[in-house]
């Protein structure tokens, strides 16, 4: 028997592999199933035997035979749906396989209803060995779900198993070695230098492959039989971008690509900036991808220069989201100075926080150079998580056993589950109860970090007069009380840069030159100890360009003192009014805004919690010497809800003008509470005004209300900044306006995520920079959608003043000039 086995794999393995040869690479596996059919299909130069062979590869729970699979036959014209297998139990494919390493599992699933089964009624799950592929999977609509996975055994079972009173079926299958150089092991790794190990072990899910500018390219014409489908319907702002074809022009060389992984009719296409001949163009082509939230994502880029016709002539900029990952990319550097040589890249996403991926190409800010980008071709793989599942629900299932040992092995995992979620959950609620109530005891009177005065044990250095113990965690950012006090000439008071309720905040340079902004806490102040620790703990774990720096603190001889990158040209809100800088261009303005955005993004997104940051104002948004925004003061900031949450409930706390109207009403907190404060701060940008200003009439008094009457009447321009009229172009304005208007919904479930505001200031920024035939059409992007803001109406927030609430108060300062400000902390009062 096993001898006749290994004859037919062998007859069936020789004859299905024939076709390959001529692709120049030929699958050591290579089995193709049309379910159901008693006779063998063919595609192209590729055949997919009968079902009834391929039934000998397949196996089924107990000793069922009869009701366990069935084939049934479509009327379907496509040739590998006319006919589908089964499942009422849970049953499963073994292929031996000949070569270990990476494979292709191709599933094909066509929903047709049969006189006894409604396709698009089955739910089920689909496994292997190490890797769930699919939880809970229903079909609606024709769907090839492809996957790829590392083979580390001389077989590969494919398991499929039915939901409680459902069945599963499949159309056609396909298990096909894939070159192993396909997933080199290491890529890039998105907002950090350090890249990413171990893609050789991961399983992948093939979410989108695309064809930049040109059309489908199918199965029969791929190296690998893959399918690469038009980018156009996930093209956003169309008229940005056009095409350009030079297939004869691909060359494929050492160091570049290969036609395993892609083919020349996709190098020899691409989808190109349309600059239109204008130097001045300044706007970035972009993508947009449906993903699954929790997972990270493998995005590989295809670039081939089919459009220079000399070398280093192009230079652009790459992005995966609001993250440069490719910055003045040249493909001459990489390619040994070969034109039109194919080349890919890879990077891995950290963990999706929302349901979208965003691509995007634009040009470089290299002095001289022509605004141009192009892109070729664009994969984007999911990656297994941590419990080798590619769907999120599922566990790996490698059991085979009948259905009551497995519903009894999922009630005994689940009780005692349970029983350590609960005890996990009372040990939780204990530490955290005992951690709260150690603040309130140190926050009561202004005590140290540091014990008995000394020196903090972490630096060593010849500062040191003793060692001491620190209950701060981050110690490499400790800095001697000695070394503080040089940097500020003994906190001289002529260095003064400004005053807020934490504290004083000097100028201050270290010894090697570094200018730094020194946040000294004030021991009246009944702010301090939490704020100190929450802006040490913040900010240890992020580095972001557009996140203020923490370069140290000090917290020896009963001193909280924060040190920082110093931001030569101060806040946002000292350069709009009060301060006598020169007024900022419309163009600063935006770029200053999009670059908060990105900071506020990061936050909400770069972690593997959202972080809030709860005091999102101009004064918080600083600017360094080329007027680059950072967003700074981290004292307030939470981190966001846990997966099975919507909101975190806390007391209010934020600054008067700038509070989201949702959180002081119901004391819940969410990303959406920045994005309302942030939703303010575009309106006073724009007009360049206090966002509360009591001298003012009382209707225009409050900034948001006032700026939302004029937005809803469609004559935003009225209320304008006086030195920006004349200087914006209205479409600018116009998605400017519609973006803040959104930003100020009055409930935080009609507002768009901080991703979305960031994309359509970037659009707002296009507008106003480019020219192209027939002006940019604003419409065409709306990215945030028909949503339906309000006013924010402080007359329908709780009368009776019951809600905890703490805000900043108007006048953030004490009279010294913002001039040269870090940072400040309001009036302990206010807060």
């Amino acid at each position: 028997m096993g001898c006749k086995l290994f004859g037919f794999l062998f007859w069936v393995s020789s004859i299905l592999c024939l076709p390959l040869f001529a692709r120049g690479f030929t699958p050591a596996d290579n089995y193709l199933i049309d379910c159901g059919s008693l006779t063998n299909t063919t595609l192209g130069d590729r055949v997919f035997m009968a079902d009834n062979l391929a039934s000998k590869l397949l196996s089924a729970s107990g000793n069922i035979v009869g009701n366990t699979s069935k084939a049934v036959t479509s009327s379907d014209d496509s040739p590998l749906y006319q006919t589908v297998r089964i499942f009422t139990g849970v049953s499963k494919y073994t292929f031996p396989i000949s070569q270990r390493g990476r494979h292709w599992i191709r599933l094909y699933f066509y929903p047709f209803v049969h006189a006894s089964y409604n396709m698009s009624m089955a739910k089920f799950d689909v496994s292997t060995e190490n890797h769930v592929l699919l939880s809970s999977f229903s079909v609606q609509s024709l769907v090839v779900k492809e996957f790829s996975v590392n083979v580390t055994t001389n077989s590969l079972a494919i398991t499929f198993s039915p939901s409680e009173n459902s069945f599963a079926f499949v159309n056609a299958l396909e298990v096909v070695s894939v070159p192993d150089q396909l997933i080199p092991d290491s890529a890039g790794l998105v907002e950090s230098s350090t890249g990413f190990q171990g893609l050789t072990w991961q399983a992948f899910e093939t979410v989108a492959r695309m064809n930049m500018g040109g059309p489908t390219v199918s199965s029969e014409n791929d190296t690998l039989s893959r399918t690469w489908v038009p980018d156009q319907p996930f093209l956003l702002g169309k008229n940005l971008a056009t095409s350009v074809s030079k297939i004869k022009a691909v060359k494929y060389v050492d160091g570049g690509s290969t036609r395993e992984i892609a083919p020349n009719t996709i190098y020899g296409t691409c989808t190109r900036m349309n600059s239109m001949n204008d130097s001045n163009s300044n706007f970035n082509v972009t993508w947009e991808f449906n993903v699954d939230p929790g997972f990270q994502y493998l995005v590989r880029f295809h670039f081939c220069d089919i459009v220079s016709e000399a070398l280093n002539l192009l230079y652009f900029n790459v992005f995966i989201d609001s993250s440069i990952v490719e910055r003045d990319f040249d493909l001459s550097t990489y390619l040994v100075n070969v034109l039109a040589a194919a080349y890919y890249k890879d990077y891995v996403t950290g963990p999706a926080t929302s349901n979208k991926i965003r691509v995007s190409i634009g040009p470089s800010n290299i002095h001289g150079t022509y605004p141009d980008a192009i892109l070729n071709g664009l994969e984007i793989m999911k990656m297994n998580n941590s419990d080798g599942s590619l769907s999120g629900l599922g566990t790996v299932n490698t059991s085979s056993s009948s259905s009551k040992k497995r519903v009894g092995a999922i009630v005994g995992v689940t009780a005692g589950v349970a029983c350590g979620v609960l005890l996990a959950g009372v040990l939780f609620m204990y530490c955290r109860k005992r951690r709260q109530l150690s603040r309130q005891r140190l926050s009561k009177t202004w005590i140290p970090f540091s014990i008995n005065g000394g020196t903090s044990h972490t630096m060593g250095s010849k500062y040191s007069k003793g060692t001491t113990t620190s209950l701060i965690s981050n110690t490499n950012y400790h800095v001697p009380f000695l070394a503080v006090q040089e940097a500020t000439n003994n906190f001289d008071e002529s260095w003064v840069i400004g005053i807020g309720g934490f504290g004083k905040v000097y100028k201050g340079e270290l010894n090697d030159g570094t200018k730094v902004a020194v946040k000294r806490g004030n021991p009246q102040s009944q702010q301090g100890l939490a704020e100190f620790q929450t802006e040490i703990e913040m900010l240890s774990q992020f580095r972001h360009r557009h996140l203020v720096s923490l370069i140290g603190y000090c917290d020896e001889k009963n001193e909280m003192i924060l040190i920082y990158e110093y931001m030569e040209n101060g806040t946002l809100k000292g350069h709009l009014y009060g301060s006598g800088h020169p007024s900022l261009s419309w163009k600063q303005r935006l770029e200053i805004c999009i670059g908060a955005a990105r900071g506020l993004h990061y936050l909400h997104t770069g972690y593997a919690k959202a972080v809030i940051h709860r005091d999102v104002k101009s004064a918080n948004i600083l600017l360094d010497e080329n007027l680059m925004a950072k967003v700074a003061d981290f004292g307030l900031s939470k981190t966001g809800p846990e997966l099975d949450q919507t909101h975190v409930s806390t007391a209010v706390k934020g600054s008067f003008g700038y509070l989201d109207p949702e959180y002081f009403r119901r004391q819940q907190l969410t990303e959406k509470s920045d994005v309302y404060s942030f939703g303010v701060v575009l309106f006073e940008v724009l007009c360049a005004r206090p966002v509360i200003d009591p001298t003012l009439p009382r209707e225009m008094v409050n900034l948001a209300e006032w700026a939302m009457k004029w937005q809803k009447k469609g004559q935003l321009e009225q209320i304008i900044d006086p030195s920006l009229k004349g200087n914006i172009r209205p479409n600018s304005l116009r998605k400017f306006g519609e973006t803040a208007e959104k930003c100020l919904a009055d409930f935080g479930v009609d507002r768009p995520s901080m991703g979305d505001v960031l994309w359509n200031l970037e659009y707002a920024l296009q507008l106003q920079e480019a020219v192209v035939q027939g002006d940019l059409e604003e419409n065409s992007t709306n990215m945030i959608g028909e949503l339906s803001p309000q006013i924010n109406n402080f007359s329908q927030l709780d009368p009776t003043g019951s809600a905890k609430f703490e805000v900043s108060s108007v006048d953030d300062l004490s009279g010294v000039s913002m001039s040269k400000v870090f940072s400040q902390l309001v009036k302990s009062e206010g807060r």
